[in-house]
Parts: structure tokens; sequence; C-alpha cells
């Protein structure tokens, strides 16, 4: 194998090429494309200071490496990536890449990452920015922390465990998504999708669970949760209270409590939906901005 050490590299395509090469210690400075159509390659405690680093590249394991601010758009088109240890402050990272596998990174600008990707496993993962894993499918993940909007738009087959997800209008129009033992906050979560099950999380969202195929919750806690469920067909389970639910489609909803129960018979058929409440605490046919 090639040893490439402790080299200071510019210009336009500095490694293009290259295949079943070791890279230690190097500095990819200014200059697009530095590792374009190469494979097999071993790259450990590099830095990469500009655009489009990795792209049409195959077979590529990268560890303690740092992905600077210009290095943006940098892995696109790569098949069969591992990164550990890494730090990509770039933003705009992977897309239509397969074959990823992410521990212990951490993107502080995650930015549109991720977009129509598949086969992604990540653990231990950070990630700060709006539309993370757009289009993308058959994702696992553990211990992931996430920060940013819109994440998960359009996915497929997704499986995050232990979790913390601060993410508004997450989980848009996806199929095949299964939450455990999480924690997630973002208000309308899960809008216009199919298939969703949580099990064991605690979720705060305000019109949160609307608008699903198919939703099953095990064991979840609601806090500070309103108008859930709209035109959702749902079988959920809820420890302690849920704060109002609003016209689901159908299926059956259980609870502790409920504050307030609103079923408008001009909108659902209301004996589709069996509500199994120790309490429910007010009961209308109306939302609020009708009365």
């Amino acid at each position: 194998m090639r040893e490439i050490v402790q080299q200071f590299l510019s210009g336009e395509r500095a490694l293009y090429d290259t295949h079943d090469a070791r890279i230690r210690y190097c500095t990819f400075a200014d200059g697009e494309s530095p590792l374009k159509e190469c494979s097999d390659l071993e790259i450990d405690n590099c830095l990469f200071k500009w655009k489009y680093p990795l792209w049409y590249t195959r077979n590529v394991k990268m560890t303690n490496c740092s992905l600077f601010d210009m290095a943006r758009a940098g892995i696109w088109y790569v098949d069969n990536i591992s990164v550990s240890d890494t730090v990509i402050e770039a933003p705009k990272n992977f897309r239509r890449a397969r074959g990823i596998v992410l521990k212990n990174v951490d993107f502080p600008n995650a930015s549109e990452t991720l977009w129509s990707c598949q086969d992604i496993r990540m653990e231990q993962v950070t990630a700060r920015g709006d539309y993370f894993a757009m289009n993308s499918r058959d994702i696992k993940a553990e211990n992931f922390t996430l920060v940013g909007n819109y994440s998960f738009d359009g996915s497929e087959n997704v499986e995050i465990r232990n979790s913390r997800l601060l993410s508004r209008d997450a989980f848009w129009n996806a199929d095949n998504i299964v939450v455990y033992d999480s924690f997630i906050s973002g208000e309308y979560l899960g809008w216009n999708s199919r298939n969703i099950t949580l099990v064991n999380c605690t979720i705060e969202s305000m019109q949160g669970m609307c608008y699903i195929d198919n939703l099953v919750m095990k064991n979840c806690r609601l806090i500070n949760t309103n108008l859930a469920f709209e035109y959702a067909q749902a079988d959920v389970e809820i420890v302690g209270q849920v704060d109002s639910v609003f016209n689901p489609k159908g299926g059956v909803i259980r609870a502790d409590r409920i504050g307030e129960l609103i079923m408008d018979g001009r909108r659902v058929k209301i004996d589709q939906t069996r509500i199994e409440a120790g309490e429910i605490g007010k009961h209308s046919d109306r939302a609020g901005w009708e009365a």
C-alpha cells in the first residue's frame, strides 16, 4: 500500500485517481477535488480545507480527521466509507452516497447533510443544522443528537435508538420510521407520513403526529403537546396526560388523562376512533378558533 505522510497539498485534484494508499498527517489546502476518482484509501489525521475533497470515490476509511468550513459539499457520490473520531464542520456533506458508517462524528454545521443517501449507520453522532437526512433510506442510528429543523424529510426505513432530536417538522413525508427510548421536541412532528412507530419515547410537539397513516406509540409520554393526532390513523398508548387530542381519523387512543378531546363530526367519523382515558377534562366538537 502506498504511503503518503505529512504532505502539504494544494491545487486542483492534488491526488486525483489515487488507489490503494494510506494518507496520514496531510493537509489538503486550497484546491478543489483533491481525492476525486480514488479508491481503497486509509485517511488518518488529515486536514481538509477546501471544496469537494471526496467525489466519485470508493472504499474509504477516515479516522481522526477535520473537514473545515470550506470543505463543503465534501463527500458526494461515494460508495463504502467509514468515518470515525472526526469533526466535519463543512455543510452539505454526504450526497447521493451509500454504504456510510459514522462513529463518534461531530457535525457542527450539518445543514443539508446526508441527502439522498442509503445504507447508513450512525453511532455517537452529533449534528446541528436544518434538513438533515432528506430523502435518505436504510438508516440506523444510536446515541444520535440532532439540533436542526426539517430532519428526515422523505426518508425511508429509519431506526433510531437512545437519541435526542430537537427538530421542528421532523419525519415529514417519511415511511417506515421506528424510534426507541428517545426524546423528540419539535412542532408538527411526522406530518404526511406512513408507518411511524415510537416506543418508550418522550415527546414535546405542538400539533404533532398528524396526517399519519399507521401511527403506533407504545409507552410514550407527551409533554406540552396539544392538538395531537389530527387526521391520523393511530394506535397509541400514552403515559400520563396529553393536553389535547384533535380529530383523529381512526384507531385507538389510550391515555391516563386527556386535557381536551376535540371531535368534529363534520370532519371525521367519530365512531372510527376508540378513546380510552382515565379522565377527560373537556369535550368539544369544534376547535377553539371555530368557536
